[in-house]
């Protein structure tokens, strides 16, 4: 089970820190992905984390978010800076037992992600 926490109303420039609780694995044996959606707009990949592998971002989100795990805490955090309005849009956490898409020159969010947690909406005001 995954279950997202953190969303909520912050002005442009503002932060928020989103939380991915997990129950049922071990997240240090699985890739980690975050996900958002914004109405009438496709769900899009933004970062993944594995022990493995690191992590990787979209570009869009590059030097802004920051994506880390607490293993003892079984919790990946997504620390969002500098929010855009653009930025507005439920977050999804996302988990896929496959690692190692780092040295493959994987897109580490084209995985099949078969786990997911139910959403936090983040909106970002201008």
């Amino acid at each position: 089970q995954l279950v997202e926490s953190g969303g909520g109303l912050v002005q442009a420039g503002g932060s928020l820190r989103l939380s991915c609780a997990v129950s049922g694995f071990n997240i240090g044996d699985y890739t980690i992905g975050w996900f958002r959606q914004a109405p009438g707009k496709e769900r899009e990949g933004i970062s993944c984390i594995s022990n493995t592998d690191g992590t990787d971002y979209v570009e869009s989100v590059k030097g802004r978010f920051t994506v880390s795990s607490d293993n003892a805490k079984n919790t990946v955090y997504l620390q969002m800076n500098s929010l855009k309005p653009d930025d507005t849009a439920v977050y999804y956490c996302a988990a896929d037992s496959q690692t190692g898409w780092g040295p493959r020159n994987i897109d580490c969010t084209l995985l099949h992600y078969p786990f997911w947690g139910q959403g936090t909406q983040v909106t970002v005001s201008s």
